[in-house]
Parts: C-alpha cells; sequence; structure tokens
C-alpha cells in the first residue's frame, strides 16, 4: 500500500518573518545558525529547514540582520525605519502594515505625507511606552501601487483640479491647463499621477480619459473599470490577430488527439451564457462502470505562447463579469466563437476521463487532448427540470428555444445518472469537512436602457451542483495527478489557508446573538459547526450578513506554485483546469499539464509563481470591479424608490452610523447616528448596537428596522437611509 505524503512537510510557515525576528530580537547580544532557529521552532523537516535559511539570508540583503561568523546570524539593533504596505481608511487615518512587527504602525493624517492608499512606504516609528500601539510617520514613498485614479473634474480659467472618488485617497490633483485636455467641468474623467513636489499640497496630474458625464450608465460602468486599471475593449492589433488565427481542424490535428465524438456529449450553463468552456460525456460500460469525461475547451492549442493575444490574456488574467456586461479574457472570435464548446460543432479540448461506479469510486482516470461534438446545450433551469422530473418534456417557459421541447432520453438517463452521483461525491466531500456556501446572489432584471426594473435572487440548486462536483473533481485529480509525482515538479495550484482564529472568534461571537453556536475546538469541529451554522441561518433574517461575515473569516484562496492545500473544498490538491476561456490559470494549467505528459522536465517555479501573483491581484480587482457594479446597479434601482419604506435587517453598528439591509433586495445603506432625532446616540462595541444616552433605546445587530432613502448617490455609489423605527414599534 502507498504510504500517503504528509501535507505539513510543503506547508509554507504561516508568520514565519515575525517569528524568527522576535526570536533573533529577544537575544540581541547572540548569534544565531539556522539549526538554533529551527530548534527554537520546533521545525525538523527539510522544507521548514530551507525556508528558515531563505528567510535569514533574506533579511541579511534588507539590512536587518547582519551574518557575524558564516552562517552565524545577529539582529541590527536599534530599527526604528521599517517598509509596509500603507492602509488608508475614509478618515484619512493610515496603518502601515510590516512582516517584523506584530502590530500594525498607526499613521496619523498628518503624517501620511504624499503617501497613498496601497503605496509601499518607509515608516519611521516613535518610541512608545510598553502596551501602547506603534505610532509613525512616512518618511519616504518606495513605490506607488497605482499611478491612474478616477474622479471628477473641477476646471478652472487656467487650471483644473480632480476631486478623486475613491474616499481613501485623501488628496485632489492639480491639472495645468495644458493637462486638462478637453474635459468639460464637473466629468468623471481618468487622471494620471506625474509628480509631487516637496512644496505643493497636492500631486501633478494630467487627464489620461475622459469617461463622461457623471450619472450616465456608460461613464460610471467605465468608471468602476478604469479605478481598478480593467481594460473595457481590446486593441485593434489583438482584435486582427485573433480574427486571422486558422480556425480550422485539420486531419493531423485529430490524429493526434483521442477521438470523443462518438460518445454522447454535453453543455450546461446559464440561460444567457455565451461562451461554454466545460462538456460532460457520459457513456455505460460493459462491466456496469460508467465513462465520464470533463471536456474544457483546449484555449492553449488557439493561443500561442509569446503572441499579442497571450500577452493581452496574461495582463487581462481573468474575465471581468459586471452587471450588465462580460469584460472577456480573450476577444470574442475566440470566447463566442472557435473555443466555445457550441453545440453541433467539432471542438478541440483538453479532458479529464474517469471510469467511475455509482459511489463515485474512480477505477481509471486519464487526461489528454480530445476532439468532442455536443449533442445539445441545456440551460440549468432545463437539466433541473430533468432532474426533479425524470422526463426530457421542457416546457415552454423554461425551454431555451421558448417552446416545448422533448429531450433525447439518452440524454436524460445520463443526466439523472451524473446528479445521482454527484450528489454521492457532495455528500463525501462535505463529510471530509468541505465548507458548503451557498450565498445568495443578487441579479437584476435589466430593460433596453440598461437599467434596472426588477431584483432577483440567484440560487444554487441541484443541476448547478452537477456540474460543480465535476469540475471540482477534474481540477482536484489534474493537481494530484502532478502533484503526487516525485520529485514533484513545478505546477499551478488554487490554494486555500485555514482562517484566522481571531476572526473565527468574532464571528462566534457575533453569532451567539442570534442564538447560534460555533465550537472552535478543533478543525473538524470549526468546519461542522460553520456549515451547520450555514444551514440554520437559510431563510432567517440575519442571512446574508451571517453568509457576509463567515465568508470574510475565511483566508483568500490564491494561485500559487508552493501547495498548501485549500481548507474551504477539503483537498490536499486542487488546481483550476476547468474555465481557459475566462480564467489564465487554466490556461497555465493546460501547458504544463501537456509538457509533463509529454516527459517534460519540471518548469522554472519563480517564472511561474509571478504568473500566479499576477493572476491572484487580477482577480481580487476584478472581484471589486464586481461588487462595485453591483452596488451602483442597486444605488440606481433605490434612487426610483425613494418615497418607499423598506423592511431591512442592521448589518453592521459603527461609531459613525448604522448599516441597514433591505430584506427584499439585498440593498445596503447607513443611517448616520446625528440623524437620529429621537436621542443621541453612541456605538457600544461590546453590545454591537447604537444606545440612546436618554431613552436607552438600542439600535442593535440583527434588529429589524424600517428605512426610507435619503440619498442616493450614484458616483459615489452609496446609498443613506432615514431611520423609519423598528419594526416593532412600525407595525403596532
Amino acid at each position: 500500500m502507498k504510504k500517503k505524503k504528509k501535507r505539513s512537510s510543503k506547508t509554507k510557515i504561516q508568520n514565519l518573518s515575525q517569528t524568527v525576528l522576535n526570536i533573533l530580537k529577544s537575544e540581541p547580544n547572540k548569534n544565531f545558525n539556522y539549526k538554533q532557529i529551527c530548534s527554537k521552532l520546533g521545525i525538523t523537516d527539510s522544507s521548514g529547514r530551507n525556508q528558515v535559511i531563505k528567510k535569514l539570508h533574506q533579511f541579511k540583503a534588507k539590512g536587518k540582520i547582519e551574518e557575524i561568523d558564516r552562517g552565524k546570524f545577529k539582529i541590527i539593533k536599534a530599527i526604528d525605519y521599517y517598509t509596509g504596505t500603507i492602509d488608508i481608511n475614509t478618515r484619512g487615518t493610515g496603518y502601515v502594515i510590516t512582516e517584523e512587527l506584530q502590530e500594525d504602525i498607526m499613521i496619523p493624517r498628518r503624517s501620511i505625507g504624499q503617501a497613498l492608499h496601497g503605496d509601499l512606504v518607509e515608516v519611521y516609528v516613535y518610541h512608545r511606552r510598553r502596551g501602547q500601539q506603534p505610532e509613525g510617520e512616512i518618511t519616504k514613498v518606495i513605490e506607488r501601487k497605482k499611478t491612474e485614479f478616477v474622479g471628477t473634474i473641477e476646471v478652472h480659467e487656467k487650471f483644473a483640479f480632480v476631486n478623486v472618488s475613491d474616499p481613501r485617497i485623501h488628496t485632489d490633483f492639480f491639472i495645468p491647463k495644458r493637462g486638462i485636455k478637453d474635459a468639460k467641468d464637473g466629468q468623471i474623467v481618468l487622471v494620471e499621477f506625474v509628480e509631487w513636489n516637496d512644496k505643493q499640497d497636492s500631486p501633478n496630474g494630467v487627464v489620461k480619459s475622459i469617461l463622461g458625464d457623471p450619472g450616465e450608465h456608460d461613464t460610471e460602468i467605465h468608471a468602476i473599470l478604469a479605478q481598478y486599471g480593467l481594460p473595457y475593449e481590446f486593441p485593434q492589433a489583438v482584435e486582427n490577430y485573433a480574427d486571422n488565427i486558422d480556425k480550422t481542424i485539420s486531419e493531423k490535428e485529430i490524429s493526434k488527439r483521442r477521438d470523443m465524438r462518438d460518445t454522447l456529449t454535453y453543455t450546461i450553463d446559464p440561460a444567457d451564457a455565451k461562451d461554454f468552456d466545460d462538456a460532460l460525456s457520459f457513456k455505460e460500460l460493459e462491466n456496469g462502470h460508467y465513462e465520464i469525461g470533463v471536456h474544457i475547451a483546449d484555449v492553449s492549442h488557439y493561443v500561442p505562447e509569446n503572441s499579442i493575444l497571450e500577452e493581452e490574456a496574461y495582463e487581462r488574467a481573468t474575465s471581468v463579469y459586471l452587471v450588465d456586461r462580460v469584460v472577456p479574457m480573450l476577444p470574442e472570435v475566440l470566447s463566442n466563437g472557435v473555443c466555445s464548446l457550441n453545440p453541433h460543432e467539432d471542438k478541440l479540448t483538453f479532458s479529464a476521463v474517469f471510469e467511475m461506479d455509482d459511489t463515485g469510486k474512480i477505477y481509471k482516470e486519464w487526461f489528454g487532448r480530445t476532439i468532442i461534438h455536443s449533442d445539445q446545450r441545456f440551460a440549468y433551469e432545463e437539466a433541473q427540470h430533468i432532474i426533479e422530473t425524470g422526463k426530457g418534456d421542457i416546457p415552454d417557459d423554461i425551454s431555451l428555444s421558448r417552446k416545448r421541447t422533448q429531450i433525447n432520453p439518452e440524454i436524460v438517463k445520463a443526466t439523472l445518472k451524473l446528479d445521482e452521483i454527484a450528489k454521492v461525491m457532495r455528500g463525501k466531500r462535505m463529510q471530509s469537512g468541505a465548507l458548503s456556501f451557498d450565498k445568495t446572489e443578487v441579479k437584476f432584471n435589466l430593460n433596453d436602457k440598461d437599467e434596472p426594473v426588477g431584483v432577483y435572487f440567484k440560487t444554487s440548486r441541484d443541476a448547478n451542483k452537477l456540474i460543480e462536483e465535476f469540475m471540482l473533481l477534474a481540477n482536484r485529480k489534474v493537481a494530484a495527478f502532478i502533484g503526487k509525482r516525485q520529485p514533484e515538479p513545478t505546477f499551478i495550484y488554487r490554494i486555500h489557508d485555514e482562517p484566522n482564529d481571531e476572526k473565527l472568534g468574532a464571528l462566534a461571537k457575533i453569532v451567539t446573538r442570534f442564538g447560534h453556536r460555533l465550537d472552535l475546538r478543533d478543525r473538524k469541529h470549526v468546519t461542522q459547526s460553520l456549515n451547520k451554522l450555514l444551514e440554520d441561518v437559510k431563510g432567517q433574517k440575519e442571512q446574508n450578513m451571517v453568509d457576509t461575515l463567515a465568508i470574510r473569516t475565511m483566508s483568500k484562496a490564491v494561485y500559487s506554485t508552493d501547495n498548501i492545500g485549500h481548507y474551504g473544498l477539503a483537498f490536499d490538491y486542487y488546481s483550476h483546469f476547468t474555465s481557459p476561456i475566462r480564467r489564465y490559470p487554466d490556461v497555465m494549467v493546460h501547458r504544463l499539464l501537456q509538457h509533463y505528459l509529454d516527459g517534460g522536465k519540471s518548469a522554472n517555479a519563480e517564472y511561474f509563481e509571478e504568473k500566479c501573483q499576477h493572476s491572484s491581484n487580477m482577480e481580487v480587482l476584478a472581484t471589486k470591479a464586481e461588487r462595485d457594479s453591483i452596488k451602483y446597479m442597486q444605488v440606481k434601482y433605490m434612487k426610483d424608490h425613494q418615497d418607499e419604506e423598506f423592511l431591512g435587517v442592521i448589518s453592521g453598528v459603527t461609531d459613525w452610523g448604522i448599516y441597514v439591509e433591505i430584506i427584499e433586495n439585498k440593498c445596503e445603506g447607513m443611517i448616520r447616528l446625528g440623524d437620529l432625532d429621537d436621542d443621541s446616540y453612541e456605538y457600544v462595541e461590546e453590545e454591537f448596537a447604537a444606545i440612546g444616552r436618554k431613552t436607552k433605546n438600542a439600535y442593535t445587530l440583527g434588529d429589524e428596522v424600517y428605512v426610507k432613502v435619503k440619498n442616493a448617490d450614484l458616483v459615489k455609489k452609496q446609498l443613506d437611509f432615514w431611520m423609519v423605527g423598528s419594526k416593532e414599534n412600525v407595525e403596532n
């Protein structure tokens, strides 16, 4: 029996920088070698020792420690200067996050100088008394996080100012006359940072592009993309290159692949999807097992390395899904055309094929390039109808063709069997400690002018989960197929670290207010109680708030060549293989997988780690843009309902206001404490409440209240509410 490899041997040691420095600082007159440090940390494996050695040499290069003798290191005393990233809140206070200090360094507004939110800075830390939070001032901006900002221009006769939309940017931009271009007063523009002289209050900038008039739909959507540096169109050269790609499938190419065109194959996607990058195939075998194929668009075949198409896909790294549009990673001729697994067309794919039984047990697996022919395109609603009724008679109201449709009985049979196996696999995954986040997605019904005329919620049903389980299977098995090789070659993993203990503790404290509890004894009890919590809150007034808070306790999933497993899915090996039309890491996975199938040597880890970091960063920006577009549309929707009263739940309380989420449409706004006119309210942190000084009336996290719209600001994407009163008082 093959011995299971210990997961810990490959685990990246958390907070290593801080821990090693603390050891050296604790005995500043003593020299340490890596063995002594490993001994103090209880590290006995070679991976951990190598991480410590690497960290010591990094600190030496940065001038934080000195090498007294070969391999012996000592802390350099009296370090008052640190390097870190500054995080500035909307009130103008900064916090610098460094590797060396356990606490963030607080920077008062007066000491921020010329640093902007997100910049890499040098900070001088004042001497402090024991127990006080470190405080400092910015002495140097080492690197700007970004140099382009969205804002509203204020034009004067010989100059202009741009007021930046992001409230964390605490300065405006001075624009000399020549830099104004054709911008008109009050328009939204993209301004580029030029310089910031010591004697100036504001940085100099130039107008890079004019986005349009505030409040106009396209202006605001383009402003969201521009704020995060995301493009909304392809350069003409990239479009031309994509148009001229050879899209024919030659006999020579077919001969290199496994031909699966005669196997029953189909796609299941959202009804409004325009690109289909995954398909399932199904075949009953003579031994009673099933051959199930997960077929993924072979994007890497059409996107050559070192081409301008490749460069553009890498820079974007992901498609961006805004409320009213998709900003694709690849030009439409590829994403919606040649790479899309459209029905009744031969398509080139990269596949994971499994021989399985009814319990989801895998007897054989195969990975490689294929050619398929999709027999049917399904919407999730059509597949769901088959699962619920067991029949292929699709009524006209959910049929993609909008007329009653009869589905091939073989496809009906395959769908029911795939659903049965998917449910077994999901059950096993949950038993293994996977977390079940089924957070409600807010969707909008838009008219022909892209204005929101209604709100609805998208939930995950059996048909969605069927596809999800087989995509998870392919992603997991591809990662394990490469990751379990010895020596382990470089590969792209999707990793997810364990949650932060402090955040879990805070969540546990909050949910007790709603009669729930979390068991934080160990990982098994944490996941079990988290899943129970997520199940118990379904349909309750606090569901969306608890779902959101639970997600925030989790670490962020990222791409990396250093595999530490995926906590949320409870997988030791996980990758992204199934969506190369919309995710660049999947393209890298396809290339590396084929490279190793061909017997290639391990790829350069440093090269691919840099690409992983870029892909993770772009994913974060895309997610922020998607959230902003939802917030914009919510504000736009509420602007047309300003005279109505809405029932909401208090989703947050701070020392400046009460946040309320409207139950029927998930729109969130804030009531300023100063706008509560029945008393003078103050925030009581331990009660999660705003409490009146005289009346002792309390507005507490989770309370149901009625609100009205005070202000709906489309530019700031901000809703302000008036408090009508508690549900109890209003309804009585």
